[in-house]
């Protein structure tokens, strides 16, 4: 056999052992003379998916699914490990003997740990729980040279956490409803208070309208009654203006005339001076006394039109502006009024509103404390009936208990004799034999007991026969002396009483 080289792969490795190898040699190439035998080994992780039935401390069982990335560690001296213990045989056989023993190994440690955990811790402290495993785990596979790549234990799978994803699923459910309730109740209340606070704030917008109009409308009264003083001062000024001119011309026409009258009685006075000198002079002051009186009496008329034209401007711009201050006055009573009325409606609507929203609060928290109280008057009833099945020892005698206390066994009875009313059925009847009257059981009492009990096993018989219900075991396994009892059965018509 001739030499010959060989090389590994990137993720495989040689194994070469046998002449002048004093025990195993790994190498990526090496040269294999007569005498040696080559083996390559795959260094590539392998997937290992585990199902771990387990048991908690408390005695639950439940199924732990494990999965696990296990491959050759990367150390030479683990991986000589590796090769001594895991290599024997063919290639796939060395890697299934290496699953094989890493999966009894991963059992035994999880099934040890988890005996001693309950299943909350295991659940609560999945993190904790798995480091611990894994740790645990890695230092029984170091001894055979195997290291752990990665591990994953998925959702645990039991009863117990079905029965805990209801209950937390039930809860997250009615604590979803109390939230809805609450979040309508403050969404009503909360849109009563928008609904409050636009009213008020169209109110007081209104109001400060109202007001702006009114401080406009008195601005343009007062604008208006300056105006129209300004207007009167100005007309009164050109009238007199107007009757100042007319008399100044009046009277400079006067003094024209006088002047002209002068001249002309100077003339005539120079014509007749020498005539009549003291008639024409005498003429000449009474003309001009007559001259002077009339231009005063004109000039008081117009003195005392200037001043009753002053005062009826005065009196005019005084009415005016009382009149304005009315209008102004009214138009701020009504602006007041006004705003006091929108006010008082918004705080009654406000107010309404509120109590609204508080009935609307109430009338949940009854609903819902209502609901609550019935809830865990079903839960309390639930657990009598349970207390009273382990009393009465089983479900089965706990409704033929209550059957019996509710009357269903003559409700039955009733509706079979309504059915097979007319139809002459086959009728069975029992007498205990012991009809004697004044007897002295029957003067204690004891007789008519006896009598029942003597009939309660026919009775029940019958029950049974014709509907399926048997009796109770403690009933059937009561014990008692029948002796020196018949029991005599009939079978025929009912046409009396028996």
């Amino acid at each position: 056999m001739k030499p010959w080289y060989y090389v590994a792969g990137a993720n495989e490795n040689l194994v070469i052992t046998g002449a002048g190898i004093k025990d195993v040699t790994l190498a990526k190439k090496h040269w294999v003379v007569p005498g040696q035998k080559c083996r390559v080994i795959s260094m590539n992780p392998f997937d290992l998916e585990i199902d771990i039935q387990a048991t908690s401390k408390e005695m639950l069982s439940f199924l732990l699914p494990v999965i696990l990335t296990v491959g050759p560690d990367d150390n030479h001296e683990n991986l000589i490990k590796y090769v001594k213990t895991l290599t024997g045989g063919s290639p796939n056989q060395g890697r299934q003997d290496c699953q094989r023993i890493v999966k009894g190994i991963v059992e035994g440690e999880i099934r040890g740990r988890v005996s001693g955990l309950t299943l909350e811790e295991v659940f609560k402290d999945r993190q904790l729980f798995q480091s611990e495993v894994v740790q645990q785990v890695q230092r029984d596979l170091h001894d055979l040279g195997l290291k752990i790549y990665n591990a994953n234990v998925k959702e645990l799978e039991s009863d117990y956490f079905t029965l805990l994803s209801q209950k937390a699923h039930e809860g997250a459910s009615n604590q979803a409803k109390v939230d809805v309730a609450n979040a309508r109740m403050l969404g009503e209340i909360g849109e009563a208070e928008k609904v409050g606070k636009r009213k008020q704030e169209i109110a007081r917008i209104e109001a400060e309208t109202a007001v702006l109009q009114t401080q406009r409308d008195s601005q343009k009264a007062a604008a208006e009654a300056d105006y129209t003083s300004t207007q009167t001062k100005l007309n009164m000024g050109t009238q007199l203006a107007q009757i100042d001119a007319d008399r100044k011309a009046e009277a400079r026409d006067v003094e024209l005339q006088r002047e002209v009258q002068i001249k002309r009685k100077e003339m005539e006075l120079e014509k007749v001076r020498a005539k009549d000198l003291v008639k024409a002079t005498i003429e000449r002051e009474a003309a001009q006394q007559a001259a002077e009186a009339q231009f005063f009496s004109e000039n008081k008329v117009a003195d005392s039109k200037r001043y009753r034209a002053g005062q009826d401007a005065e009196a005019k711009l005084f009415t005016d502006t009382k009149n304005a201050e009315g209008v102004l006055f009214k138009q701020k009573q009504d602006a007041e009024a006004s705003f006091y009325r929108t006010q008082k409606e918004a705080e009654a609507s406000l107010y309404a509103e509120t109590k609204r929203a508080e009935a609307i609060k109430q009338q949940a928290e009854a609903t819902f404390f209502a609901k609550k109280k019935e809830a865990e008057g079903t839960t309390e009833m639930a657990k009598a009936y349970a207390h009273m099945a382990d009393a009465l020892g089983g479900p089965q005698l706990l409704m033929q208990y209550l059957m019996l206390t509710n009357g269903t066994y003559e409700t039955l009875a009733n509706a079979n004799a309504a059915a097979i009313n007319g139809l002459q059925p086959k009728i069975t009847v029992w007498n205990t034999g012991d009809n004697a009257a004044g007897s002295s059981s029957n003067d204690s009492g004891l007789g008519a007991i006896r009598n029942i009990m003597q009939a309660l096993p026919p009775m029940l018989s019958t029950i049974n026969d014709q509907t399926g219900i048997a009796p109770p075991n403690w009933l059937a396994k009561m014990g008692g002396d029948s002796s020196g009892k018949e029991v005599a059965k009939r079978e025929g018509k009912v046409n009396g009483t028996h």
